[in-house]
């Protein structure tokens, strides 16, 4: 299980249980280690399988990259990049009791390159990047809430990417085809039951 689904807007945020599920990091310093994550209404669980070939495809990449984990839930790409020894990662997370549980799960790794911001995404968003533009940006909204083309859009301006940063896009396969700018360059693509993932490269140059 990856992340509890959650939305952007507290009007629709998931109502969670106190129960806890796991997380497992696959690979990296700490491989093998499971992390515990707050059980919510309307989980998507994403594959092991799928966060394996993600990972392979930013192997060159991911060794002393900025990450940015733009709809954190349990943290599973975030926590997985900084176990492949990423240099920071930011977590954006609206359920405040999640994002409690994901200082809790960097405080219990002893991580001090991962921090937690809490809030809607896309005011966060809207507020620009004042600080160094992130690398690698993963961005795997709820679905089915017309989250993918407000954020991409958003992402892309407000100095959130660095040029030629890696975005890792994961969607329902039914979208088809994203609105994705066009300097965004299509680099992989694959199909995993009812979900598509795919990672583009920020083609613009400032």
């Amino acid at each position: 299980m990856k992340k509890p689904r959650h939305s952007a807007s507290p009007q629709s945020a998931k109502h969670h249980s106190k129960n806890k599920g796991e997380v497992r990091i696959i690979a990296g310093i700490w491989r093998g280690r499971k992390l515990p994550v707050l059980n919510g209404q309307g989980l998507r669980p994403t594959t092991d399988r799928i966060k394996e070939t993600l990972f392979n495809w930013l192997m060159p990449h991911i060794v002393g990259a900025r990450c940015l984990d733009c709809f954190a839930g349990s943290g599973s790409l975030g926590f997985e990049a900084l176990s492949r020894q990423a240099s920071a990662v930011q977590f954006f997370e609206l359920d405040k009791d999640i994002a409690k549980q994901l200082q809790q799960n960097l405080q219990h790794l002893n991580c001090h390159t991962g921090n937690v911001q809490q809030g809607n995404s896309l005011q966060l968003f809207s507020q620009g990047n004042s600080d160094t533009p992130y690398d690698i940006a993963f961005l795997d909204p709820p679905f089915q809430q017309g989250l993918l083309a407000p954020t991409i859009e958003a992402l892309d301006n407000g100095n959130w990417l660095a040029d030629n940063a890696l975005i890792y896009i994961e969607s329902e396969k039914q979208l088809g085809i994203l609105p994705v700018p066009p300097h965004w360059q299509l680099l992989k693509e694959k199909i995993g039951g009812e979900v598509c993932f795919r990672l583009y490269r920020n083609g613009r140059s400032e």
